[in-house]
């Protein structure tokens, strides 16, 4: 006959093993999920912030006359765009302006890209030119991405 061992453990040698057993899982996985690449924080921190915040500007040169365009933005939203010094004799002179300004703004409101505004076939020109312009705005409103080390 096999002679049977008794093996005394006693419940102190029990209870550190299982806690240093879990401390010990618990550490693997705390480094996992640390140093695991997530794709969302990415995407997150590139989309958080497209634009500064603030009024911006830039000129359209139209014959003899100079015109400021205004942009307002907020971190990922254009609020405003409008022309600043515009008087009577322009818009009488240029008398697209203002409603292709109007048509471009109200696109731009609505969160379209800017790159995908849809130009009216009978003020195409004019509108091209505002875009431009607005363009050149946001370049200067444009947040660019700081390397990271």
């Amino acid at each position: 006959m096999a002679k049977t061992k008794i093996v005394v453990v006693q419940l102190k040698e029990i209870i550190y093993t299982v806690i240093f057993a879990a401390l010990g899982i618990l550490l693997i996985l705390l480094l996992i999920f640390m140093f695991w690449p997530n794709k969302k924080d990415k995407t997150v921190s590139e989309n958080s912030e497209i634009y500064r915040a603030g009024v911006w500007t830039s000129s359209i040169a139209l014959s003899d006359t100079t015109l400021n365009l205004e942009v307002v933005v907020d971190k990922d939203h254009i609020n405003k765009v409008s022309i600043i010094n515009i008087d009577e004799t322009v818009t009488t002179m240029f008398p697209l302006i203002e409603p292709s300004l109007e048509d471009i703004a109200t696109q731009l409101y609505e969160d379209v890209p800017i790159e995908q505004v849809e130009l009216k076939e009978e003020s195409k020109y004019t509108q091209q030119l505002l875009l431009d312009a607005i363009k050149a705005a946001l370049d200067k409103a444009t947040v660019t991405p700081s390397p990271t080390p």
